[in-house]
C-alpha cells in the first residue's frame, strides 16, 4: 500500500509539473438539501440532471453516503472540521462563528481552507460553504455577503405555518414560480462569480468553493423549471400512511418537525404532487448553475489539473414517512451525493460501499498530496477512488442529539435512540423501510455487529447548538 501511495505522488508531481505547480487545484461544489432524486442515484424519483451526471461519468460517484447530521449547520460544521458531531457536541443548528466554541476539541480543529492556505492554497468561496456561508472568515477571499435563501415574494404562494391551526415554529418551506428570470437567483450569482474566477490566471494553487442554496426551501425559481415537470406527469414517492406503526416513540419525538407540511395535509390540500414538482424544478435549475462552473472550468487552463468534488449536506423527505422535511435519521435524510473527479483516474465508476461525508476532508489531502490532517474522523477514499470494490470496513455513522445515532452499512441501517430503542432496516428487501426489523431473533448478531461502531463516550451539546422548534430538543436544552 505503501509504495502505491508513493507512485501515485510520484506521478501527481510528474503531471503538474506542465502546469508550474506541484499542487493540484481542488473545486469544492457544495449543493443545499439536495437528496437522492438526481438523476444519476437510484432514488425513488429520478429528476434529469445532466450537468451533475456528466461529471459522474468522468469521476467517481459514491452510491451510498451519508452525512454527520441530518441539518446544515452541524453537517458543514462536520465536513469543515473532520470531526465527528460526537466529539464537538455540534449535534443541532449551529452558527459559523460559534463551530470551535463547544469544547477543548473542537477548539483546536483546523478549517479545511484554513489547513489548505497552510499548504500554499489561495482560498476562495461564494454563497452556502458553512451554514452562514463563511461568517467565520476562513477562506482568503469570499464573494461577498451570503445571499440568504431568496429573493421572496411579499406574501407566500403556498404555505404559510403560522396561519395554520396546530403549527409550531417557523420555517421559510413555500413553494411555487418565482421570480421572473434566473438571474435574480443568489445561485445564479454564485455560479457567475465562479465562473468568473476559473477565468483568472494563479500564481499558486487554488481552493475555489462554490455552495448553491437550492433545492433548499423555499422551493421557489422561475417558471420555466416548472414548465419541465407537467403536473400531469409528477409521480409522488412511496407512502405507507401505517409506517409509524412499528417506530419507537422516542423516534417520533426526535424526528418531529412541527413546523413543516405533513403528506397527509398536502394530500388533503392537493397539494403534494405540486410541492414535488417545486423541488424537482429547483433541483434542474442548480444542475444548470453547477453545469457553469464545469463548463468553465474545462474551458479553463485547470481543467486537467482541479480535483472536482461534489455533494450535499443531507437529504431529504417530499412525503415518505409523513414528513417534508431533513431533522431524521432515516435513509431519505442522511444520503446524499458524493462525487469525486481526481486528475489520476479515468472515472466512470460506481462505489456502494457505506462512506461519509466526513471523509471528504482526508480525501482531498491524500488526493492533493498534503500532509494528514491528524485530528481527522473520517478515512481518506483515496482506495476506494483508485478501486470502486476496495475492501471497507468503515459504516457511515449519522447523529441526531446526543444519544441518538444512525450506523449505515452496506445493507443495513440501525438506529439507536437514547433510551435504547432500535430500528433496523434492510435497505436491500426494504428501500423505503417501512419495516423495523429489530426485535426480531433472527437480526440480533446484525445488530451487535453494528453497535459495536456507535461511539462509546459523547460530547455533551453544545450550548452554541439548538433547534428550538422540537419539543425533545427544547426539553433537552433547558436540561443542559
Amino acid at each position: 500500500m505503501k509504495i502505491i501511495k508513493v507512485l501515485t505522488a510520484f506521478l501527481i508531481v510528474i503531471k503538474l509539473s506542465a502546469f508550474g505547480q506541484d499542487k493540484p487545484n481542488v473545486l469544492f461544489i457544495a449543493i443545499d438539501d439536495l437528496n437522492d432524486y438526481v438523476n444519476c442515484m437510484d432514488g425513488s424519483i429520478n429528476v434529469p440532471t445532466p450537468n451533475i451526471d456528466k461529471l459522474a461519468q468522468q469521476a467517481v460517484l459514491f452510491t451510498n453516503a451519508h452525512c454527520q447530521a441530518p441539518i446544515c449547520g452541524p453537517s458543514r460544521a462536520s465536513i469543515m472540521t473532520g470531526l465527528y458531531p460526537s466529539t464537538t457536541g455540534n449535534y443541532l443548528q449551529i452558527n459559523d462563528v460559534d463551530i470551535k466554541k463547544s469544547n477543548m476539541v473542537s477548539k483546536d480543529a483546523v478549517f479545511m481552507p484554513d489547513f489548505f492556505e497552510k499548504q500554499g492554497y489561495k482560498t476562495m468561496a461564494v454563497g452556502k460553504i458553512y451554514h452562514n456561508g463563511d461568517v467565520a472568515n476562513t477562506f482568503d477571499e469570499y464573494g461577498g455577503k451570503f445571499a440568504g435563501y431568496g429573493p421572496m415574494p411579499k406574501k407566500r404562494i403556498n404555505y404559510d405555518p403560522s396561519k395554520i391551526e396546530g403549527k409550531i415554529g417557523s420555517t421559510m418551506t413555500d413553494w411555487g414560480a418565482y421570480p421572473e428570470d434566473d438571474s435574480l437567483m443568489a445561485d445564479f450569482q454564485s455560479a457567475k462569480w465562479a465562473v468568473n474566477k476559473l477565468q483568472q490566471e494563479y500564481q499558486q494553487p487554488f481552493f475555489l468553493a462554490v455552495g448553491f442554496i437550492r433545492p433548499h426551501v423555499p422551493w421557489y425559481v422561475p417558471q420555466k423549471w416548472f414548465d419541465m415537470f407537467p403536473l400531469d406527469q409528477i409521480e409522488t414517492p412511496p407512502y405507507n400512511p401505517d409506517d409509524y406503526d412499528d417506530i419507537p416513540e422516542l423516534g417520533e419525538r426526535v424526528t418531529n418537525a412541527p413546523m413543516m407540511p405533513t403528506t397527509e395535509e398536502l394530500i388533503q390540500s392537493g397539494e403534494w404532487k405540486n410541492a414535488v414538482q417545486a423541488y424537482m424544478a429547483c433541483i434542474a435549475f442548480v444542475d444548470a448553475q453547477v453545469g457553469k462552473v464545469l463548463s468553465a472550468l474545462e474551458a479553463s487552463r485547470y481543467k486537467d489539473n482541479t480535483i472536482v468534488v461534489l455533494w450535499s449536506d443531507h437529504g431529504y423527505h417530499l412525503g415518505e414517512k409523513n414528513r417534508f422535511a431533513k431533522q431524521a435519521l432515516w435513509e431519505r435524510d442522511t444520503r446524499t451525493i458524493l462525487i469525486f473527479k481526481d486528475i489520476n483516474n479515468e472515472g466512470g465508476k460506481t462505489c456502494d460501499k457505506p462512506v461519509q461525508l466526513l471523509d471528504i476532508y482526508p480525501t482531498l489531502l491524500e488526493l492533493c498530496n498534503l500532509p494528514p490532517y491528524q485530528q481527522a474522523e473520517g478515512h481518506s477514499l483515496t482506495n476506494l477512488i483508485n478501486n470502486a470494490d476496495e475492501d471497507w470496513a468503515h459504516p457511515a455513522l449519522s447523529f441526531y442529539g446526543k444519544g441518538n445515532v444512525a450506523v449505515r452499512g452496506e445493507r443495513f441501517r440501525l438506529i439507536q435512540y437514547e433510551d435504547g430503542s432500535l430500528e433496523l432496516y434492510d435497505l436491500v428487501t426494504d428501500p423505503n423501510e417501512w419495516f423495523n426489523l429489530a426485535k426480531k431473533s433472527e437480526y440480533q448478531e446484525i445488530i451487535k455487529t453494528l453497535k459495536q461502531f456507535i461511539p462509546k463516550c459523547w460530547a455533551d451539546n453544545s450550548m452554541y447548538s439548538r433547534y428550538n422548534f422540537n419539543a425533545y430538543f427544547i426539553e433537552k436544552s433547558k436540561m443542559d
